[in-house]
């Protein structure tokens, strides 16, 4: 899956945090809904209008951002 298609970026939109496309919806309230116990089921019952695809999409950017996280070590 190509997360580009689903998740955006626009400073106009939640201060440019990283969105499911055509929604107000950012990436990590996804993240923290299913950190906090969220199944991606209840999240597709509780948020209709979201899809699995989009879903999916919030999980492989934020692997894509920590997989490119600078790593800094501490002394």
């Amino acid at each position: 899956m190509n997360y580009q298609e689903h998740i955006e970026r626009r400073p106009e939109i939640m201060m440019g945090k990283p969105i499911i496309k055509g929604t107000r919806i950012t990436v990590e309230h996804v993240m923290l809904k299913l950190a906090g116990g969220y199944t991606v089921e209840s999240l597709l019952k509780s948020y209709p209008h979201l899809t699995h695809d989009q879903i999916k999409a919030a999980l492989e950017f934020t692997a894509d951002m920590l997989a490119n996280e600078e790593i800094i070590e501490s002394i």
